[in-house]
């Protein structure tokens, strides 16, 4: 891995990937193969995917399924296995070699983030081919934050152009504008989320602030790349009517007419104590579908029309 314009690079050869599924739905158009690309700049206390954050492939333990066996301790060549550690292995150690997980006889220890090659991954969202192109469908880069491995995107994606694949990114937006425009030719929809339109509360609950991001979004809007804006709906973070509002503002200013609304579910929370992570569960009820609509309701006064998920 390594550093330059202030953001994450790997090397344009090896992708880290710690999911891959097929047949999703709400991904962008058709059906869709979605790639989960690992690291993220933010650290939002809501993610659902919390096992991203981390650049490299890491360790995560399932502690109701452990048997105290031990054979990982014996094994471990860097004694990062303990026996009264709530999570079973210090992070400070643990190199995340993956001799424990080979050898767990329940599978207890796995290990999250794999290095893809161009030709592989290439090889693995090819065969789905056919229903992208029965549904209109293709692929959609996920993660995580995927432009973090933009030295591999611009590799990987023209492989992905010649067979003709429609491509969507999601993203954070937090990454220097430079390495978000090269990459514009090399897809066909960015969806683009906007999490809080203050600043100091988005630095809260996602430590970083948003000016980077509520920039590139406006920098994108004029570039005439096809862009969809999302809002993840935090209850109690970014459900005010007055940040409602101000967001629907700045998407008109912008020119752009709608939004996707994400419902919180605290499915992220149960991975919470399985991985080496500082965030905690936020313990906050979900918006009934009353509540939702409601806020639904609040852009389309506004004159944006919001597409409310499952």
């Amino acid at each position: 891995m390594m550093e330059k314009d202030g953001n994450l690079h790997y090397p344009g050869e090896k992708a880290v990937i710690f999911d891959i599924q097929r047949f999703c739905l709400h991904d962008g158009p058709g059906i869709r193969t979605t790639c989960f690309f690992k690291g993220c700049p933010l650290s939002c206390v809501w993610c659902q995917n919390p096992e991203s954050h981390r650049a490299q492939p890491e360790l995560i333990f399932y502690a109701e399924s452990c048997i105290h066996c031990f054979t990982c301790k014996q094994i471990c060549p860097e004694n990062a296995i303990s026996e009264t550690l709530a999570l079973r292995f210090d992070p400070e150690r643990c190199t995340a070699c993956g001799l424990c997980v080979s050898k767990c006889p329940t599978n207890s220890l796995r290990l999250v983030g794999k290095e893809w090659g161009l030709t592989d991954l290439t090889n693995e969202v090819v065969k789905d081919i056919a229903f992208f192109q029965d549904s209109n469908g293709g692929i959609t880069l996920s993660g995580g934050e995927p432009l973090l491995q933009t030295d591999f995107l611009l590799a990987w994606l023209p492989m992905i152009r010649e067979k003709h694949i429609h491509t969507t990114i999601q993203t954070c937006g937090m990454m220097s504008w430079t390495n978000i425009e090269k990459l514009l030719p090399l897809l066909d929809l960015v969806f683009y989320d906007l999490k809080h339109m203050n600043d100091s509360i988005h630095k809260q609950f996602t430590g970083k602030g948003n000016a980077n991001i509520l920039d590139n979004f406006i920098w994108l809007s004029k570039s005439g790349m096809a862009v969809q804006a999302r809002m993840p709906v935090i209850p109690g973070v970014n459900t005010a009517p007055d940040n409602i509002r101000e967001t629907a503002r700045f998407l008109k200013k912008n020119q752009q007419e709608s939004i996707h609304l994400l419902p919180y579910h605290p499915l992220g929370e149960a991975k919470l104590n399985r991985i080496d992570t500082s965030l905690r569960p936020m313990n906050i009820t979900p918006l009934d579908l009353k509540n939702l609509q409601e806020i639904q309701e609040l852009f389309e006064k506004e004159e944006i029309h919001a597409v409310l998920y499952d």
